[in-house]
């Protein structure tokens, strides 16, 4: 017989096991429309995305401080349950000055 010790240890794993599965759950642009992803980035500042099968990614707002420098807001597009949506991901400006 299993004891009521062991039983709540194992309820208790369970638990712990579950809820970190939950947290680590990415969201997937592929699921939501693109207001949908816009406004979650909106509301959060920056997502880390589900994009596709292996890939993933992390979106920011236009205007904030959430790219460390010398990065800097741009724009790209990911695929949304109704086409592809405008976001903006931290990434370097291009130097297309000639020296």
């Amino acid at each position: 017989m299993i004891s009521v010790r062991f039983r709540i240890l194992l309820m208790t794993l369970g638990t712990v096991l579950a809820a970190t599965g939950l947290a680590e759950a990415r969201p997937d642009s592929r699921s939501m429309n693109c207001a949908e992803v816009q406004a979650m980035i909106q509301s959060r500042r920056a997502v880390v995305l589900t994009t596709g099968p292996n890939t993933y990614d992390r979106y920011v707002r236009q205007f904030g401080n959430e790219c460390d420098w010398p990065e800097v807001p741009m724009s790209a597009y990911i695929p949304a349950r109704d086409g592809h949506c405008p976001v903006y991901r931290c990434e370097e400006p291009v130097n297309n000055f000639p020296n």
